[in-house]
């Protein structure tokens, strides 16, 4: 069911050692994460620095590419994000392999839409001419990036967490319309310790995605971490610091992540939220229901 990471930061920062070397990197959790399984079918990298949207993607396990320490040691920016994957809808291939890129914006996706294919039209009947034309893969993760950008072009000045609020209410609706057994809300179930089949009827859509300039996303029924990180710290791996931000300016980074990746104290992001950040790079989170 995929891994990812995220950052938003108010100065471009490195993420190397979270992708490489922490307690729980990202490249262990390709090999193996906490419910012990591995996320073999691709993995990718995205990141936004000085306006400029850039990603790398790769079919092959972060576990077993040399491209990955290659990639995550230059991978620097105000947001960053990270994704390994375990493929459920759509197969393994580049187009469907994330973060997934409509111009400035990147998305990655740990969940699945229950009933797809009779969603699918529900969701592209939304979607202008211009954003459907976006869509070059099969996966539900690409779909749901096209419908945000929709939503966000309708309400340019709505908060991108109201704009992920509505997108996910809509599929809530057409998963509840086409899929009577399905659980499009959240649930109090441990998904960590379901099986495949039991997962295939429950929406879940931990989403992290930016338009360029803001990182927003959300909670449901996956597993997602945060840590807000005040101040620029000697990293306790490598002993450098990650970020340069000027003597006379005030730095501040919020990290996301699938399963806690250091040994800091991270705090779990409530089941059923929805969130963004703001301009100093701090964590608004608010419920899905509002």
């Amino acid at each position: 069911m995929c891994r990812l990471y995220g950052l938003q930061a108010t100065h471009p920062t490195r993420s190397a050692c979270e992708l490489l070397d922490a307690q729980n990197a990202m490249i262990r959790q390709s090999r193996e994460d906490a419910r012990g399984l591995s996320n073999p079918h691709g993995w990718g990298m995205g990141q936004v620095t000085h306006g400029t949207t850039s990603c790398f993607r790769q079919v092959e396990p972060a576990s077993e590419s040399e491209s990955y320490r290659e990639e995550a040691l230059k991978t620097e920016g105000t947001t960053v994000l990270a994704h390994v994957r375990r493929a459920t809808v759509g197969d393994p291939s580049h187009a469907n392999t994330h973060p997934f890129r409509h111009g400035p914006a990147l998305l990655i996706h740990n969940g699945h839409v229950p009933a797809f294919d009779a969603v699918r039209p529900h969701l592209l009947d939304a979607l202008s001419d211009e954003r459907r034309r976006y869509i070059r893969g099969t996966t539900d993760s690409e779909h749901v990036l096209a419908l945000l950008l929709q939503l966000r072009d309708e309400a340019p000045g709505a908060p991108l967490h109201e704009v992920t609020r509505t997108a996910l209410q809509r599929l809530q609706s057409w998963v509840g319309s086409e899929a009577p057994n399905a659980e499009p809300h959240p649930t109090d179930a441990d998904t960590q310790s379901l099986s495949h089949d039991e997962l295939e009827n429950i929406l879940a859509l931990n989403l992290l995605w930016t338009d360029g300039t803001t990182l927003a996303g959300s909670r449901l029924n996956r597993t997602l971490w945060a840590r807000e990180r005040s101040h620029v710290r000697a990293c306790p791996l490598c002993d450098e610091e990650h970020a340069s931000p000027p003597a006379n300016e005030n730095y501040c980074a919020t990290v996301f992540a699938s399963e806690r990746i250091t040994n800091e104290d991270w705090t779990e992001v409530p089941n059923g939220s929805v969130f963004s950040t703001s301009d100093d790079a701090t964590l608004h989170l608010a419920s899905l229901d509002s």
